[in-house]
């Protein structure tokens, strides 16, 4: 069953939603959206309430709100303890109060407790946030709007999980009112959606700038899916953003920051010597879950289907001596062979026939227990090994598994399929990024060919090893990375980096960064130049998004929580 976040009573019941306003604001690569939900107490006693939602895991959440009656409470960022403390002190005492924090166990998941809401009073939630959008295989930048999360599986011996609120028949008594607006150093080709769209008006004869919108009584039944097409889109870029006025000197947000969009590109010379064996493994979740429909929308497929489809598209396009498994796991685990076997014509007919027949049949969403065991198991000699894992990411120890992916990142490459929507961004895209592999999100049957071989295409790319970056800025100018160390590159796919520009711009502008890695024997370099000159002012949204990588940096330990 599909579950919807909101407003909850500390019963789980869900306390009515009556409107939702989006504003985003795509500029290039990233996205600045702006939420406000309306709710209002029905009941005749007062609740205290916990709101529920879902964010994509490497958003930087920037502002948030909530307005009760005629109380708005804005919140500020502190300590998890301290803020925990600052709101029970201001409930005891009788003062309106709400704490909002980021969950545990997965960080695409945020729980704001509003404090108490009196009978028949409206409450006005608002938050906004800052996201990279992902580059699809057709060259589309994605940008999805979250309007369901999934039950997230909680294995045994797991302790308390966190609840949201489940819709029985799918009735979403609200519509959904979403304005887009877009700029673009290059063309703004189209805009697609899997919802109704206005016709796309552009605002200058450059089509640099432009506006959409859904159409009028959209129903919020499913996630919200925008493709933006951009001329040019996989050109390498950068982005100046001058600091925030009366900053505190020498602080992040005073200082320039820079974002850099890099597409390496390998020399034809050194990819066409390198071969493409490997071992293939696939981890494919076989829980309950599965069973569940792609989306709230009328002959949707189920997630074991399109995760059957994905499967039979990649074991049809495997390079003949490769070797390769396929796994199934749920409350237990299985394989189709004891070990990895040679991919030939006669066993690619067995595992066509099993994968057939595989169902949502195993129970729980138990991803521990396979992934330890193909650790566990020794790894080819010359035939590096790629783990591809199709999920639709319904687990609470997200954490967990990330560690165990990361701690085992030097033998393997990760490549991971969110299917259907609600999918945890934090978990498919963190067991990508710790796997140094690629991550996919299949929601639909459209496109999911590209996508499935992008993801094999990267697969069959040699490993990037010693990458190292050499920045080149006019003296007086310092460069301090905000980014961790690039850990992997693929080639014409996007990587970002972001660094804080110090120091004084003179006359001469003129900068470059330089990527050198080594591909099979050979070294390689690729160079950006760019304009240390700050350029126009973006609304902070590449210092928020250069802020949050930070934080994420491993080693930095920080956790927080926002209190108002």
């Amino acid at each position: 069953m599909v579950n919807y976040c909101g407003l909850l009573t500390e019963k789980n019941e869900p306390v009515p939603l009556k409107q939702v306003e989006v504003a985003v604001r795509v500029q290039g690569h990233v996205a600045s959206v702006t939420s406000t939900l309306q709710y209002e107490n029905k009941e005749k006693n007062p609740l205290e309430a916990i709101f529920v939602f879902p964010l994509e895991g490497d958003a930087a959440l920037c502002h948030f709100s909530a307005k009760i009656g005629e109380t708005e409470l804005v919140a500020k960022l502190q300590e998890k303890q301290k803020a925990k403390e600052q709101y029970d002190d201001a409930l005891s005492s009788g003062r309106q109060a709400f704490l909002l924090e980021e969950c545990e166990e997965s960080e695409d998941v945020f729980r704001l407790s509003v404090g108490s809401l009196s009978p028949g009073e409206k409450a006005s939630v608002t938050l906004s946030y800052v996201t990279e959008l992902a580059v699809q295989a057709d060259e589309a930048l994605r940008f999805c709007l979250p309007a369901v999360l999934n039950p997230r599986y909680a294995p045994q011996d797991s302790g308390s999980v966190p609840q949201v609120t489940s819709s029985s028949d799918g009735s979403v008594p609200y519509t959904l009112s979403l304005s887009v607006h877009l700029s673009s150093p290059s063309p703004i080709s189209k805009v697609e959606s899997n919802c109704p769209l206005e016709p796309l008006k552009y605002l200058n004869t450059e089509r640099t700038q432009a506006t959409v919108s859904l159409s009028p009584g959209h129903v919020f039944d499913r996630d919200v899916e925008l493709l933006a097409y951009y001329s040019g889109a996989h050109q390498p870029t950068a982005i100046v953003e001058v600091g925030q006025p009366n900053a505190k000197s020498g602080s992040l947000m005073d200082d320039p920051v820079v974002m850099l969009s890099l597409y390496p590109e390998f020399p034809a010379a050194v990819t066409s010597s390198l071969d493409s064996r490997g071992e293939f493994l696939f981890l494919v979740d076989r829980s309950g879950s599965m069973a569940c429909p792609m989306h709230n929308s009328q002959g949707a497929q189920m997630r074991i289907e399109s995760a059957r489809d994905t499967l039979l598209l990649l074991l049809k396009s495997l390079p003949i001596g490769c070797f390769f498994n396929i796994y199934g796991f749920g409350s237990t685990h299985n394989s189709f062979f004891p070990k990895s076997v040679e991919y030939s014509q006669e066993t690619m007919d067995q595992a066509l026939e099993k994968v057939g027949a595989i169902q949502a049949d195993m129970g729980g969403t138990e991803i521990l227990s396979p992934l330890t065991h193909i650790y566990s198991q020794p790894c080819l000699p010359e035939h590096p090994r790629q783990l591809f894992i199709f999920t639709d990411g319904e687990v609470w120890n997200t954490k967990e598994v990330l560690d165990l992916v990361k701690r085992n990142a030097f033998c393997h490459r990760c490549f991971s399929f969110g299917i259907g929507e609600g999918a945890s961004t934090a978990l498919i895209k963190g067991m990508a990024k710790e796997g140094s592999g690629h991550a996919q999100f299949i929601t639909g049957t459209d496109r999911l060919q590209p996508k499935v071989m992008q993801s094999l295409r990267f697969a069959l790319q040699p490993a990037v090893k010693d990458i190292s970056v050499k920045w080149n800025v006019p003296k007086g100018v310092s460069v301090t990375l905000l980014s961790p160390p690039i850990n992997v590159l693929f080639q014409g796919q996007r990587s970002l980096l972001y660094a804080q520009l110090t120091g004084q711009f003179a006359e001469t502008t003129d900068g470059s960064l330089s990527v050198q890695y080594r591909l099979g024997e050979q070294s390689v370099q690729n160079q950006l130049s760019f304009s240390v000159k700050p350029g126009e002012d973006t609304g902070l949204t590449i210092h928020r998004l250069g802020a949050r990588t930070l934080i994420r940096t491993p080693g930095d330990g920080t956790e927080n929580s926002t209190a108002g």
